[in-house]
């Protein structure tokens, strides 16, 4: 996609990273923060470049690049065009700036836009205001840009550093200190998932994919493999990248998923009849056995080129292409959810696999164990059925417009 032009009162447009178009006069090789030459220890030369270093070290962690890549290309904006300097240059002063203008990104008309994919033109870097807590995310996500370009040696220092008084101050005025503000957001109920009729449409668009050619088939049985994983097991896109077929062990006669999930902590969720009726299926195209030994470090997910394993990045890749497609399947008046599914990324299916279950009636008891979470309120917040019930009884009330006629119930 071509970059959009830039508003006049702009001096680069306001687009995602990979779409910014830096002047040389603003790149940051010769930023007032740089350090000396002989201490850069990655393959840098301008701001743009740092970043992705930056962002190449969560390739793994999906949800956390997600974040440090929004966050970042915030700032290089706003360096860019409200302060008219490159991010090597900011100093405190900027910064300080930067964390009022977080809280009201102005002018909203330039800054603002409408929750869309960030390919769409009207994408813009804020939807509007950000929270105190969201701004302490967004805060602590670019500290950590800033340490990271310290220690690579491509930064002389990190004014953000300097803030910590401003910092603990916006973590009271939230009403509690940080930890506190993390664990409410934590126990929000998630949102991020696709329902029945939105998955309904995942599965219609990897039905209607093409499987003339070899390679057709070869992304079509893929694409079904990669939906029954997230749907049946609910894991995360980096345990997709790491794990091999081995993984998949019978014990008992039952089968089971050993899984090494975030942090190290090694776990094992059972795996349904069609989960594995599911894998047979697709070791089957790929020329394997039925089921696999324990010997057999066939990647999960591959390459259709040469076998490889295949990245977290990838994988959101593949899943984005089968996203917008099911959004096109979907019934016009039902907009919202095509831009819920347009914005949707690979960990929108662990929480859609989280949800299905709960919403199949496995207890909750289960289902914590299944999603590996230490705490079951983290499991609570994928229930929906009180507030659907409150929602429903809300629709008993009706306007009371005149001229119009009751609807019947």
């Amino acid at each position: 996609m071509n970059p959009v032009d830039a508003p006049a009162s702009t001096i680069t447009a306001l687009r995602p990273l990979d779409e910014i178009r830096v002047p040389p006069s603003l790149d940051g090789h010769d930023g007032a923060n740089r350090a000396e030459r002989a201490r850069l220890q990655i393959n840098a030369d301008r701001d743009e470049d740092a970043i992705r270093c930056f962002l190449a070290e969560y390739d793994r962690s999906p949800g956390t690049h997600r974040i440090y890549q929004r966050e970042c290309e915030r700032l290089l904006l706003w360096s860019l065009n409200e302060c008219g300097k490159p991010l090597s240059s900011l100093n405190r002063q900027d910064f300080e700036g930067y964390m009022h203008f977080l809280a009201d990104p102005q002018p909203a008309a330039l800054w603002c836009g409408p929750k869309v994919a960030r390919a769409r033109p009207e994408w813009r870097p804020f939807v509007g205001p950000l929270s105190e807590s969201a701004v302490l995310t967004a805060i602590a996500a670019i500290n950590s840009l800033m340490a990271y370009l310290v220690d690579a040696g491509y930064l002389a220092g990190n004014p953000l550093g300097l803030i910590r008084q401003r910092r603990r101050k916006l973590a009271a005025e939230a009403s509690g200190p940080a930890h506190v503000i993390a664990q409410t957001e934590e126990m929000q109920k998630v949102e991020r998932f696709l329902d029945a009729e939105m998955w309904q449409a995942v599965t219609r668009a990897i039905e209607a994919m093409p499987r003339e050619s070899e390679g057709e088939r070869d992304e079509y049985e893929r694409a079904r493999f990669i939906a029954a994983l997230l749907y049946m097991l609910a894991p995360r896109a980096g345990e997709l990248e790491s794990h091999r077929m081995n993984s998949f062990r019978e014990e008992r006669g039952r089968w089971w998923w050993h899984v090494v999930g975030k942090g190290g902590k090694q776990a094992k969720v059972p795996v349904a009849d069609d989960m594995i009726h599911a894998l047979v299926r697709y070791r089957k195209h790929l020329g394997l056995s039925a089921t696999p030994k324990r010997s057999d470090l066939t990647p999960l997910l591959m390459s259709l080129k040469d076998r490889s394993p295949i990245t977290a990045r990838r994988l959101n890749q593949i899943l984005k292409k089968i996203f917008f497609a099911a959004a096109d399947l979907l019934p016009d008046e039902a907009e919202h959810k095509k831009e819920k599914l347009r914005a949707a990324s690979a960990h929108w299916g662990r929480h859609t696999g989280i949800t299905a279950k709960l919403d199949a009636g496995m207890s909750e008891r289960y289902v914590q164990k299944d999603a590996r979470h230490t705490d079951p309120r983290t499991t609570q917040r994928y229930i929906h059925e009180e507030e659907e019930r409150w929602h429903d009884e809300a629709q008993k009330q009706q306007l009371p417009w005149s001229g119009a006629s009751p609807t019947s119930k």
